[in-house]
């Protein structure tokens, strides 16, 4: 049996999420309906069929993730990319809640520490929004560096964790 593909609306307090689930219900993308780079990615998935209820078990846990009561996720994920991009949002995933990063530490932590534009690159396409934490991954100099649901929606999601910009460096 091939893999079939379903989406589903996800409000959220910052913006109208998009999620896209396997047969297995096992997520594949994560986007806010505005994101800059959504349409190309998710026009490659050949979705089944749009399925709010599809996807009610990333609703639950993001609502939770919201309202203060999770810190991390127990979803099963399947983004689709190359090893290099597995790895890397693998690593990007175990930075904690409440906690910042850079591109050239999560390098260095992933045992890569010339990789940093890399990382980087891998953080930029990220499929998984907030689930796979890349809003946590600042620049070098300490600012916000881009992020593809928008600088307010990164800012937001930090203030959310309780970041300072001074106090929450990994």
């Amino acid at each position: 049996m091939t893999d079939q593909y379903y989406s589903g609306h996800i409000p959220t307090p910052i913006g109208q999420m998009i999620a896209v689930v396997n047969n297995h219900g096992a997520v594949v993308r994560l986007d806010f309906e505005e994101d800059r780079r959504r349409p190309l990615p998710v026009s490659q998935i050949s979705i089944t069929r749009h399925d709010d209820q599809a996807v009610a078990h990333i609703a639950e846990q993001l609502h939770e993730y919201f309202a203060r009561e999770r810190r991390r996720f127990e979803l099963e994920l399947a983004p689709r990319g190359t090893p290099f991009l597995q790895s890397a949002w693998q690593h990007l995933a175990q930075v904690p809640y409440g906690t910042m990063t850079t591109y050239g530490e999560l390098a260095k932590c992933a045992d890569h520490k010339s990789s940093a534009r890399a990382y980087g690159r891998a953080n930029a396409i990220n499929p998984i929004s907030i689930i796979v934490p890349c809003h946590r991954v600042i620049g070098a100099n300490g600012k916000l560096t881009g992020y593809s649901g928008g600088l307010d929606k990164k800012e937001a999601l930090l203030q959310l964790e309780g970041c300072s910009f001074q106090a929450c460096l990994f």
